[in-house]
């Protein structure tokens, strides 16, 4: 949909990147998974040395584990448990741990340890949950590591004698866990970007539904409060009329009665003119309405004058045209798609309204330049970007506009046809099923 549109604006780059800082991880999970570590670690430590009478710098490791246990303490102490870290602190947290695992693994054998593999870990939890820049760090950090370790590195604790591999061997488990870094992070990363846009995109649309819930609401209230004070309203300007024919012309009652009888002639008017409007009878609930009547809402809010907007009606046979409750989610969805259509519109709008005993077809044509091949296969996912060539951003609206369709059971279909067409369909016995559990 247009960016200009109030209700379904896209999620701003300015918007994400707040949301990012904001941070997505909690403290007090990360304090967890970190004790947890450390614990492991000097666990595996005195079971080498003691349990198999290995000989290592237990010292020294011990040292190491000390040292992100003081960090950890430290962190306990300046954050808050349910506070979140940034994306750079969360980062600098991960990259001290993924130091400190690296010096760990120097003092016992480098890459001839198989506990390497947990150098993965830090990368792994930094795709899942911070920026990409902050990823890409950790990952460069993660391979100078695994290449220090590499070449520089005590002897791995070994019995009888001091355990070696070959060059080519040693080469060969260097490359695969850079390989296994760099695709881990970038495969991940992907997936979690992937969700989160999903999420962000959902949150609009759960928002964009609840802001029009919200009106219909509202509409229906202010219906009936023009029906209640209509009659008190009416009392008062019957008792007005009686009043002026009481008080002598040109006396100073006169004025005050011909004031309130002014007055109360403009509040009955006003609330007349309220209950005239199609919002405001919106949320009365059991208010019914032909299927084509409720599409011709829908488009009415996006008519221009430089676009024309025609609703044809096309019975299949002889069936009679539905009746359906005025929905909030095919009101808006319907809306959005005929305002992407009046967009990229040439000069004209073709909605078609059609049903069948079995069936009912919204089509929505425009004379545009259609949809892209591109676009085309991707259309219903969130941040869809254009149409053929012109640069106009789409942004959240047709995936707002699908999630909300497919909730009352329609299916969608995007197609070109001597221009853009979007076809709904709904199994005529679930939009009944719908109307009959709303009433």
């Amino acid at each position: 949909m247009s960016p200009s549109s109030r209700r379904l604006r896209p999620v701003s780059a300015r918007r994400l990147s707040a949301i990012a800082r904001m941070g997505r991880l909690r403290v007090g999970t990360l304090i967890l998974i970190r004790w947890i570590a450390a614990g492991g670690q000097a666990a595996t430590l005195l079971t080498v040395k003691f349990g198999l009478g290995f000989d290592l710098p237990l010292l020294a490791c011990m040292a190491a584990i000390a040292a992100s246990a003081a960090s950890n303490g430290w962190l306990v102490r300046r954050r808050a448990p349910k506070a979140r870290l940034g994306d750079r602190e969360a980062a600098l947290v991960l990259g001290f741990d993924l130091v400190q695992l690296s010096v760990l693994l120097y003092l016992t054998g480098g890459l001839l340890n198989p506990f390497t593999i947990l150098i993965l870990a830090p990368v792994t939890v930094s795709a899942t949950i911070l920026s990409r820049g902050a990823t890409v760090a950790l990952v460069g950090l993660a391979i100078a590591c695994i290449t220090l370790l590499a070449t520089c590195r005590l002897p791995l604790p070994w019995s009888p004698g001091e355990f070696t591999l070959p060059a080519q061997y040693l080469l060969g488990i260097w490359t695969a866990l850079s390989v296994a870094t760099v695709f881990i992070a970038a495969y991940v990363w992907s997936v979690a970007e992937e969700a989160r846009r999903m999420s962000e995109a959902l949150a609009e649309a759960r928002q964009a539904l609840s802001r029009e819930q919200r009106f219909t609401a509202l509409g229906g209230l202010a219906a009936a409060a023009a029906h209640e004070l209509g009659s008190p309203l009416a009392t008062i300007a019957v008792v007005a009329r009686e009043l002026t024919r009481s008080v002598e012309p040109g006396s100073p009652m006169a004025e005050d009665v011909d004031l309130l009888l002014s007055q109360s002639d403009r509040c009955r008017h006003i609330l007349a003119e309220l209950s005239r409007r199609p919002e405001a009878m919106g949320g009365i609930p059991f208010e019914h309405m032909a299927l084509s009547t409720l599409i011709e809402q829908a488009g009415e809010p996006h008519e221009t004058g430089a676009i024309a907007l025609d609703i044809e009606v096309e019975p299949r046979d002889e069936a009679p045209e539905p009746e359906v409750v005025r929905s909030p989610e095919i009101l808006l969805a319907v809306g959005t798609l005929i305002q992407n259509a009046m967009q990229f519109a040439g000069a004209r709008v073709e909605v078609t309204v059609g049903w069948s005993a079995d069936e009912v077809e919204v089509a929505i044509h425009d004379d545009g330049p259609g949809f892209s091949a591109d676009v085309l296969t991707s259309l219903g996912e969130p941040y869809v970007s254009s149409r053929a060539g012109d640069g106009k951003h789409m942004g959240l609206g047709i995936f707002i506009a699908q999630t909300l369709l497919e909730r009352t059971g329609a299916v969608l279909e995007f197609r070109n046809r001597g221009g853009a067409e979007v076809v709904i369909r709904w199994p005529r016995a679930m939009l009944e099923a719908i109307e009959q559990a709303t009433a």
